[in-house]
């Protein structure tokens, strides 16, 4: 039997209207470089790859002007309206390149302060379970449950004892995550990312905790933040 390969999905259709910018945000830059540019160059530095998936929005004009349209390790393909059309668009786009038991990395475009050392212990863990997983850091916040309103009142303190930051990548077998995705779209449940469609469908992911600064860029001030992070890499 032959080992499985690793796939990397990154989704790029997003429009990040909380960037409040000219351009969606994995456009925006960090030391001169695309946002996008630097989240693709840390996960395929890695060498672990068999090949990349973008999918991109239908009016995107920016990709060409980016480092990696002209990788070649790189494909696209056409996202949909959320992050699930986007991923199940860049599964099928893989089908005839893919075994049913390769493994599939879903990393968010805006995140590029993914740690290589959390990327290998992710993939050292779950490289013999039978689902797969993603990276997630304890809450460490106190959290407050509000009402709703101009004003929010406090209603109490929730225990965050359970709690955890879902982050990226998330890595699961190719076969299950597009049943998986597939099924929670047909029945028009919420897919906020690929463990949520995996739980959905009654296969529960591991976590697998990584670094809390593994921070997904989305107002503003995410920008510096970033910045700041990547310099101490």
């Amino acid at each position: 039997m032959t080992s499985p390969r690793f796939w990397l999905i990154v989704p790029a259709a997003g429009i990040g209207q909380r960037m409040q910018a000219e351009r969606p945000k994995q456009y925006l830059r960090i030391n001169n470089r695309f946002i996008l540019d630097l989240t693709l160059s840390r996960l395929l530095d890695s060498g672990l790859f068999a090949g990349c998936m973008v999918p991109l929005n239908s009016a995107d004009h920016w990709w060409p002007d980016t480092e990696a349209s002209t990788d070649d390790r790189i494909q696209t393909c056409t996202g949909g309206a959320e992050r699930a059309d986007s991923v199940l668009s860049a599964l099928h786009a893989l089908e005839e390149q893919v075994a049913a038991g390769d493994w599939v990395l879903v990393h968010d475009a805006a995140r590029p302060c993914v740690y290589p050392a959390d990327l290998e212990n992710l993939v050292s863990t779950l490289v013999d379970h039978p689902v797969g997983g993603l990276l997630a850091a304890p809450v460490a916040d106190t959290l407050k449950k509000a009402e709703t309103g101009p004003i929010p009142e406090v209603l109490g303190t929730v225990d965050r004892s359970q709690l955890w930051r879902a982050l990226t990548p998330q890595m699961f077998r190719y076969q299950m995550l597009v049943e998986a995705l597939e099924k929670a779209l047909g029945e028009k449940q919420a897919v906020t990312d690929e463990s949520s469609a995996m739980e959905f469908s009654g296969n529960m992911p591991v976590l697998v905790e990584g670094r809390s600064d593994n921070i997904k860029i989305t107002v503003p001030a995410d920008l510096d933040l970033a910045g700041f992070i990547l310099s101490r890499f």
